[in-house]
């Protein structure tokens, strides 16, 4: 999600060629969060009217809105008056975007049955078709919440180190579950830029950064934009707090802490399945 739908089609942060263009559509399908263009017009309006009745994830209506009931209650009249305001022409222009949106549901169950339930199955035959199903539900409950994190505790909880006069925050446990996406204050005051982050991936865990640069290294991502560190000092010392800037542990003890608590439901889930037999 984050390399496709985010940092590449919402924020043009980066270019790609069709074949990582069609894996990353691919991947973005298999979230079953919306077709790319619905997910990048909703977090364009994010963006440009954060946190006021023209984003959908409005966080002034509180957590449970910005986390979830957005996706179940009416669209504020404001919103509704402020989508025709985005431009998408880029969006359709692409014809992976294009051809997802007009198959979507089609793409959904193959894609997602193919590589949650059909490979699986090859790969572990001796579990059950319903356990594999069963998994890939839960899987995907789990997905949805680490990414409605970044709409409710990202806009709540953490830090302010380069804009104290917005919202959303950096904070220290979604850079771990959102995969480098954490760094919400960052993300905010410098949308464009393509590691999310003032770091990039040799500095703190932002596989993210690392899966766009290993595709960069054989020409399938290119003209990365990066924010200049001076500006990014210059903008701190004038609307931020250089004194809440998170602070990295060691690259290694960084990357263990990471995948921990990014897949800790896998050893959870089937210690309790071999506890339950």
């Amino acid at each position: 999600m984050c390399p496709g739908a985010h940092r590449l089609w919402s924020h043009r942060a980066y270019k790609a060629k069709w074949p990582l263009r069609l894996i990353l559509g691919a991947l973005q399908t298999a979230t079953i969060q919306e077709d790319i263009y619905e997910w990048s017009l909703k977090h364009r309006l994010h963006h440009k009217f954060s946190d006021t009745d023209g984003d959908p994830t409005n966080v002034s209506r509180g957590f449970l809105w910005a986390h979830i009931g957005w996706l179940f209650f009416k669209r504020h009249p404001t919103y509704l008056s402020k989508v025709p305001t985005i431009d998408t022409t880029d969006l359709m222009a692409d014809p992976i975007v294009k051809y997802q949106r007009k198959f979507y549901t089609l793409w959904v169950v193959l894609i997602r049955g193919t590589m949650f339930t059909g490979i699986p199955s090859y790969l572990f035959p001796d579990q059950g078709v319903g356990y594999l199903l069963a998994m890939n539900v839960l899987f995907y409950v789990i997905l949805l919440h680490y990414t409605w994190l970044v709409n409710s505790v990202a806009h709540m909880f953490g830090y302010r180190p380069y804009d104290q006069s917005i919202e959303p925050t950096d904070n220290t446990v979604l850079v771990y579950l959102a995969m480098g996406g954490g760094y919400h204050n960052y993300h905010h005051t410098f949308p464009h830029d393509y590691s999310g982050s003032e770091y990039g991936w040799e500095q703190n865990f932002n596989p993210t950064t690392l899966f766009i640069d290993m595709f960069a290294k054989i020409g399938w991502a290119y003209d990365r934009r990066k924010v200049c560190p001076q500006v990014i000092q210059m903008r701190t010392k004038r609307t931020g707090d250089a004194n809440q800037l998170r602070r990295n542990a060691r690259m290694a003890v960084d990357v263990i802490l990471g995948l921990i608590i990014l897949y800790w439901p896998l050893p959870v889930i089937y210690g309790i399945r071999y506890l339950i037999h």
